[in-house]
This record gives structure tokens, C-alpha cells and sequence, in this order.
């Protein structure tokens, strides 16, 4: 049997490479797009609120001591295992979503000009699908990491995503009318619907 800093650096090997596979494929993304994309014809007038999480992190990782943390951390074998399936799994959707999206992807909420809404792959399981992989390989991380600051971590997460989320809903119901009313309709927000569940 390996040792037990052998499963610490494996687990911490899967959070590297998860992470950075999302990080290049984001800056593959955006550099493609800034050339190939169709022009924004209508921008949301809410303010981007990315620029929190980079902020918290700084300030959780670098200001906060680490005592302050040890009552909610929990160093358990089986619970790092579970992160490393679920980061795994939602690396996977949060690349396939961002593969579907193509050209339409951007870091705000807009309308290109042509915009196509899309519905299948992906996006026929959420409607924010990013999101989705986005959130889930946070709590994956945060599983592996055993719980401590990454707590506060994903609650931020989810406080960035909600924000982005309500942005891009008003602006897609404004300018794509009946057809992302009936998309509401039959897909859910972020969470995936067991199999059977109610549509």
C-alpha cells in the first residue's frame, strides 16, 4: 500500500492538473475568440463581478492564519476521494460545455451579433453548464483540501456565479424573447434533474 504522503501529493497532483487544464483551455478560448468571434451587439450593464474571487483568494490564503481554519478541517482519506471524483467529473463537463459554447463564450454576459442559443449537449442538461462544472470543481477541491478555508472559497464561488447567473438570464430573456422561455421551461438552471424527475 503507498504510504500516506504518496495519496497526499496524487491528490494534490489531481487538483494541478484539473486547474490547469481549465486555466489554458480558458486562455486557448479567449485568444481564438479574440480574432474569430462575431462583434457584441448588446452587453449587460451589470458589473463583472470576477474580479472578487481572485481578491478573496489572495486575502484567505495569504492574510487569514491558518488556525482559524483547523476547527472546520477535516483530514479523511475517503472525503479527499470523493473530491478527486467529483473535480474529475466536473473538469470533464466544464471543458465540454466550453467546447460546445465556441466562439459564443465570453467572460460577461452578451449578445453577439447571429447569437445561437444552445440547447443540446451540455446545455440540454443546465442551462449554465459552466457553471455547473465551474461550482462542482470547487467542491471537489474543497473535499480534497479537506474543508478548512476552501468553505469560504466555494461560498464565494457561489455568491460570483449567482451574480453572473441573474446578469445573463435578464439579457437572454430580453433579446431572445419565447425561444429562452421555452429553454427555461425545459432545462434546469444549474442543478441536473435525476433521471425520472419532474421536467
Amino acid at each position: 500500500m503507498p504510504e500516506p504522503g504518496s495519496w497526499h501529493w496524487l491528490f494534490g497532483l489531481t487538483v494541478s492538473v484539473c486547474w490547469g487544464l481549465f486555466v489554458v483551455t480558458w486562455l486557448a478560448g479567449a485568444i481564438y475568440n479574440l480574432r474569430r468571434a462575431p462583434a457584441v451587439r448588446e452587453r449587460s450593464a451589470a458589473a463583472s463581478p470576477w474580479l472578487v474571487g481572485p481578491a478573496a483568494v489572495l486575502v484567505l490564503t495569504q492574510f487569514a492564519p491558518a488556525s482559524l481554519w483547523r476547527p472546520i478541517t477535516i483530514d479523511a482519506q475517503w472525503l479527499a476521494v470523493l473530491g478527486v471524483v467529483l473535480l474529475v467529473a466536473c473538469t470533464a463537463f466544464t471543458l465540454w460545455a466550453r467546447a460546445a459554447l465556441g466562439t459564443m463564450w465570453t467572460s460577461a454576459a452578451v449578445i453577439k451579433d447571429d447569437h445561437v442559443l444552445h440547447t443540446s449537449g451540455p446545455y440540454g442538461i443546465t442551462r449554465h453548464p459552466i457553471y455547473t462544472g465551474l461550482l462542482g470543481m470547487l467542491a471537489g477541491t474543497t473535499l480534497i483540501e479537506g474543508l478548512g478555508r476552501w468553505v469560504v472559497l466555494f461560498g464565494l464561488g457561489v455568491l460570483v456565479v449567482t451574480l453572473k447567473i441573474r446578469a445573463e438570464e435578464r439579457l437572454l430573456g430580453r433579446t431572445l424573447g419565447a425561444a429562452h422561455a421555452q429553454y427555461r421551461q425545459r432545462v434546469p438552471l444549474l442543478i441536473p434533474r435525476l433521471p425520472g424527475g419532474h421536467k
